[in-house]
């Protein structure tokens, strides 16, 4: 990975149009061919990036970043640069879940019944550019479906889940992909950001699923 501090400007070109002014500013080179501008604020999300697979020519004051699949470019014009470094990361293991998380996983994947009426299982820990989805299903209508379990269903759930989306639908053997975003419990502001990008949410009931509610003592619900 490379990171280079810099003030810069930033002109994103393709199917939109967008004009960061010059400021300073962090790019990370990754080596899976991403590049991202951040800014010191506004948490994880970059203020612009370009997906791989991509080309980077970089001049004395101007960078060109151009996608392969789509030409749309990011120029990054750099007026002064504070920082310029590298470093090899090596292979990451992974995200490890917790002992919650990876049984859910285990629990849906023997029944997918709680995630829809006719569903099948594709896979455990889909793999795609960016790590593993946690089930690839089909609904009843035949339709890939990925689902993204979390303990606790929060914000940054949903946005890993809208990146992993965004790569399968571009996959033509698979799309169009829909999501479905299951937790024990999901915080409102993760369920309407879910939902205003056409991701379903399923609360899990994790006793039910393991079979450990006795069934003739009186549920309120």
């Amino acid at each position: 990975m490379r990171l280079v501090v810099a003030r810069c400007s930033v002109d994103y070109t393709g199917r939109l149009s967008a004009h960061l002014p010059m400021a300073p500013r962090l790019i990370m080179l990754k080596a899976d061919g991403s590049v991202l501008v951040h800014a010191d604020g506004g948490s994880y999300k970059p203020l612009n990036w370009m997906t791989p697979p991509c080309t980077v020519v970089e001049g004395e004051t101007e960078w060109t970043v151009t996608s392969k699949k789509t030409g749309d470019q990011l120029k990054i014009s750099i007026e002064e640069v504070m920082h310029d470094s590298s470093h090899e990361l090596g292979v990451d293991p992974g995200l490890q879940k917790d002992g919650v998380e990876a049984h859910l996983q285990e629990l849906l994947a023997a029944d997918t019944g709680p995630l829809g009426k006719g569903w099948t299982l594709v896979r455990r820990e889909y793999p795609t550019a960016i790590g593993p989805v946690d089930l690839m299903c089909r609904n009843a209508d035949g339709r890939h479906v990925a689902v993204e379990i979390k303990r606790r269903g929060e914000i940054d759930g949903v946005e890993q889940l809208t990146r992993y989306l965004e790569l399968l639908n571009r996959d033509p053997l698979l799309a169009p992909v829909d999501g479905v975003f299951a937790a024990q419990a999901i915080k409102p502001q993760a369920r309407v950001l879910a939902e205003d990008r056409g991701i379903r949410c399923v609360v899990l009931d994790y006793d039910d699923l393991r079979g450990a509610v006795n069934e003739s003592q009186p549920r309120l619900f």
